[in-house]
């Protein structure tokens, strides 16, 4: 697995623009680029996703949450680690302070595309609260397998939204393989989460 990400990772820094014949390593993204926006912001996205997996880890014992947390946590902080390397190889900072959140997708005409704005109190579109993590945190058993699978349903269609704008608007390949590939495994864990709120006599959030 570390060797499949340093690969990605490397991948990145070889690839784009630039001479593409002579095997030559392309110009690094811009500060504000799409590349490095969504390296940015999908970074503190997926670091939400795996605090709050952790959280239910220890409010519940039913094996399928259990399993679906640490799956989300494992993918997701491996995903964040190929982001933030990627920002590394391209000398970029992992945090901007002038740099509004999602503000990159503005570039491409595509900001709020299939992305409802953020509730009040949350950083970016899908992502939880401070009072809602807290709520999380205090659950038991199944309300708070509920509560996770509601939250981590509006996370996910969060990500999924800002993924596809890295798909559309990002340089990079490799970024742009993984960004879609976020896609596919998160709208296919939406369809699993359906399923498992719907066992559970709930359902997703309006």
């Amino acid at each position: 697995m570390l060797f499949a990400v340093g690969a990605t990772v490397t991948a990145a820094s070889d690839s784009g623009g630039g001479d593409r014949a002579s095997g030559t390593s392309s110009r690094a993204p811009g500060l504000y680029s799409p590349d490095a926006g969504f390296a940015r912001d999908m970074a503190v996205h997926h670091q939400q996703a795996v605090e709050m997996s952790f959280i239910v880890r220890d409010r519940t014992q039913d094996e399928p949450v259990r399993s679906l947390a640490y799956d989300i946590a494992n993918t997701q902080a491996n995903q964040r680690g190929m982001l933030l390397g990627w920002l590394d190889l391209w000398g970029l900072p992992k945090v901007v302070a002038d740099e509004p959140p999602m503000s990159w997708m503005e570039s491409g005409g595509h900001q709020g595309h299939d992305m409802g704005a953020a509730k009040p109190g949350a950083l970016m579109p899908g992502m939880a609260t401070k009072e809602e993590l807290a709520g999380l945190g205090s659950a038991d058993g199944r309300d708070a397998e509920v509560l996770y699978l509601q939250l981590m349903t509006d996370h996910h269609k969060g990500g999924v939204a800002m993924a596809q704008g890295c798909a559309r608007q990002c340089a990079t390949p490799a970024e742009r393989a993984l960004a879609q590939g976020m896609v596919e495994a998160q709208q296919s864990e939406l369809t699993l989460m359906a399923d498992m709120l719907k066992q559970r006599g709930a359902a997703p959030r309006g």
